[in-house]
């Protein structure tokens, strides 16, 4: 990766031979993983090193963040992530070297009082979590992804970004996807033989967390829609970025791993209502077409999902086991968890449990050893009160902002991924934390007068 990626025009070729590049990457690391560990240094390394040479003048940080976000679910596959929250703690120092060059907003208010409303949980973890718990471990695999949502959010609060570098940001995003992609295909040559039920599957999942590589590859999904009715500048940009689409939708349905794709699709269709609201009677019209085509295609990846997985595809999104019968649990399990937070959060309304102690207190509770799957109750529990009010904080926040911010055509869809990726997957990628803070930035069309940032 050098300056070039963020410097060059949007060319056919040189987009293309970076996306050659990074799929030749996924394919090395499948023959040889510790290639991954130097990437995930490289990330760390040449980051900084661009956004500090440039001073973050482009705003190099946020261009940084969401490669190293798009990138976080392959180091993790790979085992190249250095330390599990290795993702986090990088753009937590990007951001940080951007704040440093080119400020942030002083009305970023609500987020710095989101952040303070957290505070009063982490002391209380001193307090309650048992002697044998790594207290250090405990709090920072909890508060890793807020303090991540907060000083990303902090950085992009009503940040001016222009058309063209929303551009480029979603280029940065598709060349690590297309690594995680050649890995996935490599990783799983023959689909009907790793599948043989209906549960989440590893195997078609890169050897990690399904929930996971879901929710990126759901993702990766709207970056590539995106990519190809907003900047296919030719028929062979279309086409790429077209087959590139459908790959993610059925890597990510074979996942058996509902939540991400979902949550894909959901993106991709407020974007469509939201272009077909400002778009005028050819947008329009064109938009038809195109919803007419990803429609069709839709139908006819889903009919290739189904032979490849036996039907099992389809008993697994009806909820129904490989011999066909209703399983009981509709959200894998993951609501006797919700229920045991909800839970403690009635024992423990005003501060919560401490940041932490939702495992200890869930096993002495139910029996059950297991983190979090759903950022909402785990808020209520270990944060009480102030957990609610902080959750409102990020509720509204983007909401208001975007009465008076119509350029950013992305704003309902990256609030909507951050809002149903935390009810299923917690903040446990730096995904959701990021993206969440992209809904905050103030896109314009062309390039305006530099901004005193305080």
């Amino acid at each position: 990766m050098n300056s070039r990626i963020l410097n060059t025009n949007n060319s056919k070729d040189f987009y293309l031979f970076l996306l050659l590049l990074h799929a030749l990457l996924g394919f090395s690391a499948y023959l040889f993983k510790p290639i991954a560990i130097l990437y995930a240094v490289g990330i760390g390394m040449i980051g900084c090193f661009y956004i500090i040479k440039n001073k973050n003048q482009d705003n190099e940080a946020l261009y940084w963040c969401a490669y190293v976000v798009c990138a976080e679910v392959f180091l993790r596959m790979t085992k190249g992530n250095i330390g599990n929250e290795y993702g986090k703690y990088v753009v937590i120092v990007f951001v940080l070297i951007g704040m440093y060059y080119k400020g942030f907003s002083k009305n970023a208010i609500p987020i710095w009082s989101y952040l303070l409303l957290l505070l009063p949980g982490v002391i209380y973890s001193f307090i309650v979590l048992n002697y044998e718990t790594d207290v250090r471990k405990a709090i920072m695999f909890n508060i890793s992804g807020p303090l991540c949502l907060a000083l990303s959010s902090i950085y992009c609060y009503q940040r001016v970004v222009t058309a063209s570098q929303m551009d480029k940001l979603f280029r940065m995003m598709s060349y690590p996807i297309t690594t995680m992609f050649a890995y996935l295909y490599f990783f799983t040559p023959n689909i009907q033989e790793a599948v043989i039920s209906t549960a989440s599957n590893s195997a078609t999942s890169g050897g990690f967390g399904p929930n996971q590589v879901s929710t990126m590859l759901g993702f990766a999904m709207f970056v590539f829609f995106v990519r190809t009715i907003l900047y296919s500048k030719n028929i062979y940009l279309l086409a790429l970025n077209g087959f590139l689409l459908f790959f993610a939708l059925f890597r990510g349905l074979i996942t058996f791993s509902r939540g991400g794709v979902i949550t894909g699709g959901v993106m991709i269709v407020i974007l469509l209502i939201k272009l077909f609201i400002i778009g005028n009677v050819t947008v329009k019209f064109k938009l038809l077409i195109v919803s007419g085509i990803a429609i069709l295609g839709l139908i006819g990846i889903w009919g290739y999902s189904l032979y490849q997985t036996k039907g099992l595809i389809e008993n697994r999104y009806t909820n129904e086991d490989a011999l066909g019968r209703e399983k009981e649990s509709v959200l894998s399990g993951r609501e006797v968890l919700m229920e045991a937070e909800l839970q403690m959060f009635f024992d423990n309304p005003i501060f919560g449990i401490g940041v932490g102690k939702n495992k200890e207190y869930r096993k002495e509770l139910t029996g059950i050893e297991g983190a979090s799957h759903n950022e909402i109750t785990r808020m209520l529990a270990e944060h009480g009160s102030l957990g609610i009010m902080a959750l409102l904080i990020l509720l509204a926040t983007p909401l208001l902002l975007s009465f008076n911010n119509t350029q950013h055509l992305y704003l309902f869809s990256f609030f909507i991924f951050w809002l149903l990726t935390i009810n299923h997957a917690s903040m446990r990628l730096a995904a959701p934390a990021f993206i969440y803070a992209l809904s905050l930035l103030k896109v314009v069309p062309f390039e305006e007068p530099a901004l005193h940032r305080k």
